[in-house]
């Protein structure tokens, strides 16, 4: 059988308790997935604001999630505020398959979740929103464009930070895995660019200098190329499943 990726050394930038899947992936393709994780997920200091909002669902019309994150923090704050799931009138719009997943993993089916997974298709597929209250938990550092784009279709948007982003240490032995060459660096969001560069910055590893990248999207691979990175591939489909073909055809 033909594995393009065969002992590929593939560096994997996700957070680690949520690598695991990727990594799993990488080496089923022959890869040598590298873990170097550049971030960590965190819950917010003040949750005030999400739990008011979570105690007063019945006021929106729609909630919006961007991120499987997203979708676990607030399920962990839903039961904190002593809230049952999601309204019936609710209704819920999911960016990705992996954020849809985490929803009927809990009992919920999105009622929309667009082709392209991009914060500006979910404007769009909303449709008409002039009115409407609209929940949108996200990261304390997510882009504004899809607050933005709502508020100019009349919605009126509560934009909660619901989790944040830190950069991560990693351990010594990844650095030095680093240094001992690597095929491939692989970014799925723009927060591990950001900190990946963070990171090298003052100890660059020479190991990396002729590694092709690879991005999630085009939103994370805006992110590298403004960073000084050359992007050669960019996923299809904005998952692990879909930045594993993009670097199976890179190679």
């Amino acid at each position: 059988m033909d594995k393009p990726l065969l002992k590929k050394r593939i560096v994997v930038t996700r957070p680690q308790a949520q690598a695991a899947g990727f990594c799993q992936k990488l080496a089923d393709a022959g890869a040598i997935p590298i873990l170097f994780p550049t971030i960590r997920i965190t819950a917010m200091p003040d949750t005030r604001r999400l739990d008011d909002a979570l105690r007063r669902l019945n006021d929106y019309a729609w909630i919006v999630f961007t991120s499987v994150n997203g979708v676990a923090y607030c399920w962990d704050r839903l039961a904190s505020v002593a809230q049952v799931g999601l309204p019936a009138s609710l209704r819920v719009a999911a960016i990705g398959p992996a954020t849809a997943q985490a929803l009927r993993d809990r009992g919920v089916v999105p009622d929309f979740v667009p082709a392209e997974f991009i914060a500006e298709r979910i404007a769009e597929g909303m449709g008409d929103v002039a009115g409407q209250a609209v929940l949108l938990p996200r990261a304390e550092e997510a882009r504004k464009t899809l607050a933005a784009m709502l508020a100019r279709r009349g919605a009126r948007v509560d934009e909660i930070p619901t989790y944040r982003t830190a950069r991560e240490a990693p351990p010594p032995d990844a650095f030095a895995a680093l240094h001992a060459g690597v095929d491939a660096l692989t970014f799925t969001s723009s927060s591990t660019v950001r900190h990946f560069a963070a990171l090298v910055k003052d100890r660059a590893p020479h190991g990396v200098r002729d590694a092709l990248v690879a991005c999630i999207g085009p939103i994370t691979a805006e992110t590298a190329r403004s960073l000084g990175y050359e992007v050669a591939a960019v996923a299809d489909e904005y998952t692990t499943d879909g930045l594993l073909r993009a670097l199976e055809k890179l190679f």
